[in-house]
């Protein structure tokens, strides 16, 4: 495959068929990311891969706690604050209509309409199922790292899932995963001086699902590119 190709192919997946990722194929892809750049050649990134087992457990307290926070018909423990803003709190134009606009393409694709807030919760508590991917990455960082280092792990992470393209492989950056960086902590027994940036699907598409039709628009090159002196 053309880098070209796993580049346009990429996509945020979300659903995929329960056939296993082989060990040998996701080790190969998570080495060679480290071929990454990083400020310094620091590395800053941490990588968890969870399947089988641990990642059905972790999927079942995910599932228990949604269904405490949801119907709060028992104590949740442990309340939890996001581990960072996922984004600004006032988010100006163009970025707000960005973001608005691919919620609202998946949601037609899924047919939930707008003023269904049970059904969109619902579709959104898949993020924490890893909408039925069979193999999970979580990537976090030493707290004492600042944003360069953050710019670092996006580039591991993009690697990594132009690699999985390559192997016929597709996945879902979350930062959704964010929320919870106390719960996904315990499961991964990060120590204290960790800091959970994101968790990510990895596994095969489902292609008869129709969330899996949505292509996110990009903004033409004219509005956010200049060429000075080319």
């Amino acid at each position: 495959m053309q880098v070209q190709e796993a580049v346009t192919s990429r996509r945020s997946i979300r659903a995929f068929l329960p056939t296993p990722v082989g060990g040998e194929v996701i080790r190969r892809v998570i080495d060679m990311a480290a071929r990454s750049p990083s400020g310094g050649n620091i590395q800053p990134w941490h990588i968890d891969i969870l399947a089988g087992e641990p990642l059905a457990e972790l999927k079942a307290t995910m599932q228990r706690r949604l269904l405490a926070e949801h119907t709060q018909t028992e104590r949740v423990p442990d309340a939890e604050a996001p581990a960072y803003e996922v984004y600004p709190k006032s988010l100006p134009s163009p970025w707000r209509e960005r973001r608005f606009g691919i919620g609202e393409a998946m949601y037609a694709r899924l047919g939930i309409p707008r003023d269904d807030k049970p059904a969109r919760l619902r579709w959104f508590a898949n993020n924490f199922a890893f909408f039925g991917a069979p193999m999970a990455l979580f990537c976090s960082v030493d707290r004492l790292m600042g944003p360069p280092q953050w710019s670092d792990l996006g580039m591991y992470l993009q690697t990594v899932m132009l690699l999985l393209r390559e192997e016929g492989l597709d996945s879902c950056a979350q930062e959704a995963w964010s929320l919870y960086p106390k719960t996904v902590g315990r499961a991964l027994s990060l120590p204290a001086e960790r800091m959970l940036f994101t968790g990510m699907a990895i596994g095969w598409r489902d292609s008869a699902h129709p969330v899996n039709e949505l292509v996110a628009d990009r903004a033409p090159l004219d509005e956010w590119a200049r060429f000075i002196g080319v």
